[in-house]
């Protein structure tokens, strides 16, 4: 049997961007649809909409953190905070490993050219650097929620 980050790992490989990798591989255990999961985290792809800002595998991460750690009710300090030091943990994990959250420079190309997108696949950065970034995202989240 697969474990989560490889699950994430394959979905991601299958077509699924790096956001709804994450999302859908802890859908089950946060009692959502896939459905929802796949809708919910459709814009974050490519570093937020492809404007290769913050990864979408970090920000789907941050979606299963605050889905674990969020505040049910408004203005509860003491889930708020929880949920902050979740994704503070989890960005400085994730920079531990990878030096930033920005994808465009995870990547080291622009996709919104097509210089870029040639070197994206030329160089197999989809299968090289954002598979293991999903994958992280996913270890992490474990960690810090186990």
């Amino acid at each position: 049997m697969m474990n989560r980050s490889e699950e994430a790992k394959e979905l991601f490989l299958s077509g699924y961007n790096c956001a709804q990798s994450i999302l859908l591989s802890f859908a089950d255990d946060l009692k959502f649809s896939k459905e929802l999961a796949q809708k919910m985290a459709a814009g974050f792809g490519g570093g937020m909409g492809k404007r290769q800002e913050t990864c979408g595998a970090v920000t789907g991460a941050i979606m299963v953190l605050g889905m674990m750690k969020g505040e049910e009710v408004n203005n509860n300090d003491e889930l708020k905070a929880a949920a902050y030091g979740g994704v503070k943990d989890l960005t400085r994990e994730f920079v531990a490993s990878y030096k930033t959250t920005r994808c465009r420079d995870l990547t080291g190309c622009d996709l919104n050219t097509p210089e870029g997108e040639a070197k994206f696949k030329e160089e197999k950065i989809m299968e090289n650097v954002c598979a293991g970034c999903v994958q992280k995202a996913v270890q992490i989240v474990e960690n810090l929620t186990a």
